[in-house]
């Protein structure tokens, strides 16, 4: 596996190592031991699918708080997506900066995001599926949301957000000041 630091610290574009034969190539997608090495998370508790039908369609951008943080491992695999990280820890020198990769059934790359990082996509084409480990199960009351839209953040999309859930479209701008209350702050 490829691992290559991203500019918010601790989260990674990963890519799969290809080896290559007559019958195409084999290569890892995961490995625990290379994710330690690397300092990551590998404990997985949940593994989660999402497949959006349209393109253009949002999904996030989630977090959950304190005690129930989630690192997740993003692939997307089928389709294409537009997949966007965003640094929510006050004390890192990218507090509120996002990173956004492109993430393709064709390109097999993915993206580690560490605890305390929201997490969304956009649907590039129609009939898209992402593919993706957690590290903690999902908490519904732990769970928070900034919008993608909030100008906080300023997050340059690459096509138009057509489909969104009320709830995601619903969150109050971002307030740094309660962002990661342990079970309290936004909703």
């Amino acid at each position: 596996m490829i691992f290559t630091e991203l500019e918010l610290a601790g989260a990674f574009v990963v890519d799969i190592e290809k080896r290559h034969d007559d019958r195409g190539f084999f290569g890892r997608a995961w490995c625990a031991q290379e994710f330690e090495a690397h300092g990551l998370k590998s404990a997985i508790r949940q593994i989660n699918t999402s497949f959006s039908a349209h393109q253009g369609t949002m999904r996030g951008l989630h977090y959950q708080v304190d005690p129930y943080q989630e690192t997740k491992f993003i692939r997307c695999t089928q389709g294409r997506i537009f997949d966007v990280i965003v640094d929510l820890r006050p004390e890192s020198p990218t507090f509120k900066q996002w990173v956004g990769t492109e993430l393709s059934a064709e390109n097999y790359r993915m993206v580690y995001v560490p605890e305390n990082f929201a997490h969304g996509f956009l649907t590039l084409e129609d009939n898209s599926e992402v593919y993706y480990p957690t590290t903690e199960f999902y908490t519904p009351n732990a769970e928070r949301g900034i919008r993608f839209n909030d100008p906080t953040f300023a997050i340059e999309w690459p096509a138009e957000v057509s489909v969104f859930s009320d709830k995601d479209i619903s969150h109050d701008d971002f307030d740094p000041n309660s962002f990661n209350s342990p079970l309290g702050g936004q909703s």
